[in-house]
């Protein structure tokens, strides 16, 4: 009985709270699949009612870390800082907008089974868990729970290329899990710990000794980490992943996964580049430039709008990669700032691609060909004014949203001395501008194609079209946004210390 006593300080110590956010969707998951056992054939609904409601619960948990700068737990393995807390906010709240795009009048084959949105709250808590650790082995295991999970829905998914979409995500994700793997080894062999603190504080004590080693571990998490941020030259899979997804799928990928992976990334090589590691700092620049232009040269030839968002996708990756080099408070700051900003656009115009989504692959030679929007004003002209609108959005045109974003980052840019890196941006937002420019031709000054009404809107339910609506008009407004946003992130970062 003493002994009890003795321990249960201890047991408390460990903070089990700071893991309630991911295991309620953990508990979530489970509920859904012992429904299922019970009651077959319950409707689709109820599943996504449910994985709202968790995902809501889920959020008020990590809110009720806010007022707190440092929540560790469960023996030190989870770090619920500012940093911790926005992203995970940001990641519950695009999680539960992608889900409410699975309310559609088409019948799919993957929300037809439980297993779907099982493993969609399972996806959410591993990408929880790597924003919420310093310890490479926890973001390991959330990058695998993550990973292994999307895998699984993509190809759920009943078009034809799904599952070989799925399996170059696997492929890919199976050299960044290796690689990742292997690059943790490394530290751990030079610092004997896997804490992200403890590894700083060993390699500043030991002034970086056996440098050619530290950056041979380096290069193996840059790798893993470019593969998951879609990095030049580990971008290659996501063009044929986005265009054997749902648009829905798609476009949580272009947004979800990758602020997981810049949290990551952020609280890696921050450890190198406030030592001024002038080897990673070349090598992170010369990825940063080449991921906002060459995706950018490509998408200039597309002619599926999909794949287009896709390679577009990979150079906003590039910007907000731009914002972990440069490592001043106020890049870190824009990059929030413009990831939000994104998400906003992104959901909206994925969720419109989504809205006119066909089972017919006869009449165009995609789903999502730049001809299926022909003359789109003319059938339906506030589809197409809307759809406009987050065109223009996306290409960074004032006073759009993504506007704002790109301008707060090329000033931090400025600001720090990257003036070149400021003009590269710059070059590349001309750059978007001109392709994107091409599907609005399409809509406005094209001739209708004959019959092509039956192509579009075609799966719109009211609350898909919600949320298009609800973008578009946050795209537009988006000014008054800026200032409550930024003192929000502000405020997060400023407790979290950097």
């Amino acid at each position: 009985m003493t002994n009890l006593f003795i321990d249960l300080p201890s047991f408390v110590s460990l903070n089990i709270a700071t893991i309630a956010p991911m295991m309620t969707l953990v508990i979530g998951a489970l509920l859904i699949l012992c429904i299922d056992l019970f009651a077959k054939n319950i409707d689709k609904s109820l599943y996504i009612i449910l994985s709202i409601l968790f995902l809501l619960i889920d959020l008020a948990l990590v809110f009720n870390f806010t007022n707190n700068a440092d929540n560790r737990g469960f023996f030190d393995l989870m770090l619920l800082d500012g940093i911790s807390i926005l992203s995970q906010s940001i990641i519950i709240i695009a999680s539960i907008f992608f889900i409410l795009t699975a309310i559609t009048k088409l019948r799919f084959q993957e929300y037809r089974y439980p297993e779907y949105f099982a493993l969609y709250l399972f996806m959410i808590s591993g990408f929880q868990f790597m924003v919420s650790s310093d310890s490479l082995i926890l973001i390991f295991i959330g990058l695998e729970t993550a990973s292994i999970s999307l895998y699984t829905l993509i190809a759920m998914h009943n078009k034809d290329n799904a599952i070989e979409a799925a399996i170059k995500y696997f492929t890919m994700g199976a050299f960044a899990t290796a690689f990742f793997a292997f690059g943790s080894m490394v530290f751990y062999a030079l610092t004997s710990s896997v804490e992200l603190n403890t590894i700083a504080e060993v390699l500043a004590n030991s002034n970086f000794y056996n440098y050619p080693l530290i950056m041979l571990g380096i290069v193996f998490i840059f790798a893993a980490l470019g593969f998951k941020l879609s990095l030049v030259p580990f971008h290659t899979w996501v063009p044929d992943v986005y265009e054997g997804s749902t648009s829905s799928l798609a476009g949580f990928l272009s947004i979800v996964p990758k602020i997981a992976g810049f949290i990551v990334a952020l609280r890696f090589f921050e450890i190198f580049l406030e030592h001024g590691d002038i080897y990673l700092e070349m090598i992170l620049y010369i990825s940063i430039v080449l991921t906002m232009t060459i995706p950018n040269l490509i998408a200039l030839v597309q002619t599926d709008i999909k794949r287009m968002l896709a390679y577009s996708s990979i150079s906003n990756a590039g910007f907000a990669m731009a914002a972990i080099l440069i490592g001043t408070s106020q890049a870190t700051t824009s990059l929030f700032l413009y990831w939000i900003l994104f998400l906003i656009t992104n959901l909206g115009a994925f969720t419109f691609l989504w809205l006119n989504r066909t089972k017919d692959y006869k009449t165009f030679k995609s789903d999502h060909a730049l001809e299926k929007y022909s003359g789109l004003i003319k059938t339906s002209p506030l589809s197409a004014f809307i759809f406009g609108l987050l065109l223009l959005s996306l290409a960074g045109l004032p006073p759009f949203s993504l506007f704002w974003g790109k301008m707060y980052l090329i000033s931090s840019s400025v600001n720090a001395g990257y003036t070149l890196l400021a003009i590269i941006m710059l070059i590349n937002s001309a750059i978007a501008v001109y392709y994107y420019l091409k599907p609005i031709i399409f809509i406005f000054f094209k001739d209708p194609i004959l019959n092509h009404q039956k192509h579009h809107m075609i799966n719109a339910t009211i609350s898909t079209k919600s949320i298009v609506a609800f973008c578009a008009i946050l795209s537009v407004f988006s000014v008054f946004l800026i200032d409550p946003l930024l003192d929000v992130i502000s405020y997060y970062i400023n407790i979290s210390g950097y």
